[in-house]
């Protein structure tokens, strides 16, 4: 098919928009030219250009339809009116039956004429995040545009993005781009195809693909680093923002002025990346190196000397201001920042940053000995986690905050368990951070992720299909993981009745009628009951429930990511809710290892089938759920189910209790055989009702058996 190249060459593009606006715009190109497009194009960005490179048919018949008419014998203004609607005249109308209807012949759709015809629409309703005009015209860009490149196998198509009287600066769609503006000039140049087009710009220093300019940007580092026994301390996201920002990366390296060296090496890495976007090196045992790593987007003349003492003159101002809230933040003592967290909001529905570290003193302070951390150390820890909120280094630099808590807390001589803790406790920060493994510092990270949970669910401020604004979902992971990867056994129910006691809606209502009394009182009455009956009131329960609900979605959600069985969690959760995370999963591996032997899927389908015939059956005259007659039960394959179903039952029911979760499915599967003598030799539906309903009963008493392990139907498969 033929190849569609689109350029949009404009002033500089944000970094941070570059990649989003590639993708949305291949995705509107691929909807505008639907009939002739069936493949979304491969986006292309850069600082100055956002294009789409695809391939789109040269032309299409759309296929003929017929459009029904006002009826015969209808008033002449409704048929005048349908024919001009159509464009039609009445020779053009055939009888059908009795309406008048006009069949419309298939158009022919040519590519250049059906992309001059949408691109024009498409680039005025641009969705960027931001926008902005100039001159006299009433077109919006991220950055003014400059040109736009459109060439369709070889040709360029022609359109304008007049509209009206708007001439839109003249602007319209030729094959003309232009490559580095320092290094090349502004001197356009003719693309007829994307392989002009790559040669063409590399010629002029420019490297059209994003993943190519950051693959020569880490390689260039690497190789500078090594050449001076050093390596990059990696940063994917800074990796792409510079991408972003050159054209043609020329990787320089600079040198850090010794009397900052001192300095924390996370702060000297934020104030580089943050304000200046360099790249920290470092010594392969981990120490700072007093170098650092700026790409250039020109090649200097002189090596590069003028650009890194440059850099380098920068780079000391601004360690010199980070030195300045080092020093003065350290003439008082962590907790001494405290009475200022009184007066910062945390929630304008959560109350102060005060208010939530008496909070999470209490819930350390429940939480540590269930975890193995001494009691005082986590309360102390939990005391003093938000107190660098109030410091002049995280003002300056938020991401810091916690890390200079814990350089803050050892400078005033806490205990380094209590100085771990308060760097650690906002860990995991995402998929591939590491999880807090000292116990006062899990202790101090649970206590502020289930706070943060139970606070706003209590506020009904919980996430949506379309935003997760509080990060809920992260600090759900974030519990998940502190308790997967540190195998602690902690039951949860108990540990967010605490958190939400330390709200004022613990008092007598939440925001959401979901945990409230009413809605505590409307599960009870279907059989639901509080776990850990009678130790939280139905309220506090309900709510505690509810969020455990959330906590077991997200697993389910870690667990599909990482290929696990995830339905069998939903399953196993389904049959018998679990506080207990740890135990929840042994008994969900356990399960999965179970059907994934012969006798364990040939059970579950054996389910299935006798779970079908229960809700046919149970349609009919149903419910077929009392007790089993064994006065009725035939000698043979009948009896024998009975017997075993029976046996079996007590038998996992006492492995559960002691959560020897494998003995319990190994001793579920030995039902295979006999459930499969049954189906094998027994009829069911039996012409004598009465055996009949016996043996619906012991089809009905199989799968109670098996869903006292798990609710089975949720197994997949």
């Amino acid at each position: 098919m033929p190849e569609l190249l689109i350029e949009l060459f404009s002033e500089e593009i944000p970094a941070r928009m570059q990649a989003r606006a590639a993708e949305d715009f291949c995705g509107l190109l691929l909807k505008a030219l639907a009939p002739l497009m069936t493949a979304a194009p491969r986006p292309l960005h850069g600082p100055r250009r956002i294009a789409a490179l695809g391939e789109i048919a040269a032309r299409a018949e759309t296929p003929g339809r017929e459009e029904r008419g006002p009826r015969l014998g209808a008033p002449d203004a409704a048929l005048d009116g349908f024919l001009r609607k159509h464009g039609a005249t009445r020779e053009q109308l055939v009888q059908e039956g009795q309406f008048w209807v006009l069949h419309k012949p298939g158009q022919v759709i040519e590519a250049a004429a059906l992309i001059a015809e949408r691109l024009p629409g498409l680039l005025r309703g641009f969705p960027w995040p931001k926008s902005m005009r100039w001159g006299t015209s009433d077109f919006a860009w991220v950055r003014p545009l400059q040109r736009i490149l459109c060439v369709l196998d070889g040709r360029p198509v022609a359109f304008s993005l007049a509209h009206g009287e708007d001439a839109v600066h003249g602007l319209a769609a030729a094959a003309l781009t232009e490559g580095h503006r320092v290094l090349a000039g502004t001197e356009p140049f003719a693309v007829r195809s994307f392989a002009e087009y790559e040669r063409g710009l590399r010629e002029r220093f420019v490297i059209a693909d994003a993943a190519e300019r950051e693959r020569s940007i880490e390689a260039g580092i690497e190789r500078l680093a090594a050449a001076e026994g050093l390596e990059v301390v990696p940063d994917r996201g800074l990796l792409a923002e510079v991408g972003g920002l050159v054209e043609w990366p020329v990787p320089l390296l600079g040198r850090i002025d010794d009397a900052f060296m001192d300095l924390p090496p996370e702060l000297m890495r934020t104030t580089m990346r943050v304000n200046q976007r360099y790249f920290a090196l470092r010594h392969p045992d981990g120490r700072a190196a007093s170098r650092f790593a700026v790409v250039s987007n020109i090649v200097p003349q002189d090596g590069g000397a003028a650009i890194v003492a440059g850099n380098e003159r920068v780079l000391r101002a601004r360690l010199s201001d980070a030195r300045f809230f080092w020093d003065l933040d350290r003439k008082q003592r962590l907790e001494e920042f405290l009475p200022k967290l009184d007066a910062v909001v945390f929630h304008a529905k959560l109350g102060t940053q005060g208010q939530r570290v008496s909070r999470l003193e209490t819930l350390a302070a429940v939480i540590a000995p269930l975890v193995g951390a001494d009691r005082a150390l986590a309360t102390r820890a939990a005391r003093l986690a938000k107190a660098d909120l109030a410091s002049g280094m995280v003002g300056e630099f938020p991401e810091l905050q916690g890390v200079m808590g814990r350089y803050y807390a050892l400078h005033a001589g806490e205990d380094p368990r209590v100085a771990e803790a308060i760097g650690a406790h906002y860990r995991p920060l995402g998929p591939g951070d590491a999880v807090p493994s000292e116990p006062v510092a899990v202790a101090v990270a649970l206590a502020d992720k289930l706070d943060q949970l139970a606070g706003f669910f209590a506020v009904d401020e919980r996430p949506t299909g379309s935003g997760d604004p509080y990060a809920l979902r992260r600090a759900a992971l974030g519990v998940i993981r502190i308790l997967r990867e540190n195998g602690l056994r902690l039951g949860l129910i108990d540990v967010i009745a605490e958190a939400f006691f330390g709200y004022p809606q613990a008092t007598g209502t939440t925001a959401s009628p979901e945990f409230g009394m009413a809605a505590a009182t409307e599960k009870m009455k279907s059989g639901w009951q509080p776990p850990r009956e009678g130790r939280h009131p139905p309220m506090v329960a309900a709510f505690a429930a509810g969020l455990l609900d959330f906590l077991a979605e997200r697993l389910r959600v870690q667990l599909r990511a990482e290929g696990a069985r995830h339905d069998v969690v939903a399953a196993v959760f389904g049959a018998a809710p679990d506080d207990d995370l740890v135990r929840l999963l042994a008994r969900s591996d356990a399960l999965a290892r179970m059907l994934a032997t012969p006798d364990g899927a040939n059970l579950l389908a054996a389910y299935k089938r006798a779970a079908n015939i229960l809700r046919i059956e149970t349609r009919k005259d149903g419910p077929h759920d009392g007790p089993v007659d064994p006065a009725l039960l035939a000698a043979g394959p009948e009896r024998a189910l009975y017997e075993a179903v029976t046996a079996t039952g007590t038998a996992v029911a006492a492995a559960l209790a002691a959560e020897d979760f494998l003995g319990a499915m190994e001793r579920l599967a030995t039902l295979r055989a006999p459930v499969d003598a049954f189906f094998d030799q027994v009829v069911v539906n039996d012409a004598q009702p009465e055996l009949r309903r016996n043996r619906l009963r012991l089809l009905n008493s199989l799968c109670a058996a098996m869903d006292a392990v798990a609710d089975v139907s949720k197994i997949e498969g």
